[in-house]
């Protein structure tokens, strides 16, 4: 394999497993940091201790809090930076970045306010000379596992077949299998939405509502995906792969799943400020579901579990009542194109 210089931007626990896996596979690594302090404190005890511990990170993984170094002479960009900051840092990283590097984001979300997914707040803040380098990675993968070594496969999605390429042949090894995709669209709505989904899987087992109940949450979960993902422009058969019914039914039945644990601490009934403020890790699904509850009004998209988790969200509504209020909706036939 080719080895390279490949700087990762985030170093939350999906950042620094990614860093690990390209390092394992013999890449040169930059882990950048927000923090002088987490930068050092990484290197020195070669472990993430704040967001991935138990793992030691390989000699050829070195962090920095500086942009520029961790930038320059890349050949493989991966930006890992949660969705609400992405834009601020892709303002202040875009002059430093390589001209020909693939460029791989990790992020899952959608921006609020703009509603824009992430690629299009890429292709909005960097010049469009640097669109082709566009890369997004999706699929199921937990961080902890894929930093063990745990077998593994995802897609990176490009509109750029030869840059989607090159970020497969760099990333793939033994335990890590990479697809590949040109439908961004669907492989970035698979990977946002899911989070949305796997709070209300986590609700479900939090009231004790049993198995069933998880499967009925993951099975029309996956239609409303389909249908935002069908309204916006993506490939059917993309919600049916690993960036859409893989990444959901491990975001909604793992135990490493960030989204469905908050979901199962409001399920045990308590508040949401409540729950995050015992988290020192980014639950992206919390506010993906503001941004998902809003692009599916002004696209006209159904999307009841979506609108249930907004009203216990930010409406403060009972879950039990917003379960309720699902399955006292109006009957209809399951599939869509009998409407």
């Amino acid at each position: 394999m080719t080895t390279v210089q490949a700087a990762v931007l985030g170093a939350g626990s999906w950042g620094t497993a990614l860093a690990k896996l390209l390092a394992d596979n013999g890449h040169d690594v930059r882990l950048w940091c927000r923090r002088e302090a987490q930068a050092q404190a990484i290197d020195e005890r070669r472990e993430n201790q704040d967001y991935l511990p138990g793992f030691e990170l390989p000699a050829n993984l070195r962090t920095t809090a500086s942009l520029e170094d961790a930038l320059g002479d890349a050949r493989l960009v991966l930006s890992v930076v949660p969705t609400h900051g992405l834009r601020a840092v892709l303002e202040q990283a875009g002059p430093m970045l390589p001209e020909s590097a693939p460029i791989l984001s990790c992020t899952k979300g959608i921006e609020i306010g703009s509603l824009m997914m992430v690629s299009q707040v890429f292709e909005e803040v960097l010049p469009e000379e640097r669109h082709g380098q566009l890369c997004y990675l999706a699929g199921p993968s937990f961080a902890r596992e894929v930093a063990g070594r745990m077998p593994t496969a995802v897609t990176v999605a490009s509109s750029s077949h030869d840059a989607a390429e090159e970020v497969q042949h760099l990333m793939r090894n033994q335990s890590f299998r990479v697809y590949t995709t040109d439908d961004v669209v669907g492989a970035e709505l698979g990977g946002a939405l899911k989070n949305v989904i796997a709070i209300a899987a986590g609700v479900g087992d939090g009231l004790g509502f049993g198995h069933n109940a998880r499967a009925a949450i993951i099975t029309r979960g996956l239609a409303e995906i389909g249908r935002l993902a069908a309204a916006l422009g993506a490939h059917p058969m993309t919600v049916m792969g690993l960036a859409g019914m893989g990444d959901l039914v491990l975001t909604c039945t793992g135990d490493l799943s960030r989204n469905r644990r908050v979901g199962l601490a409001l399920g045990e009934g308590k508040k949401l400020q409540e729950i995050l403020d015992g988290m020192n890790m980014v639950a992206e699904g919390v506010r993906t579901t503001k941004s998902a509850h809003a692009l599916a009004q002004r696209e006209d998209v159904d999307m009841p579990i979506t609108a249930a988790m907004y009203r216990i969200l930010y409406e403060d509504q009972d879950p039990r009542t917003a379960v309720a209020q699902l399955m006292l909706r109006r009957a209809r036939p399951e599939r869509d194109d009998h409407e």
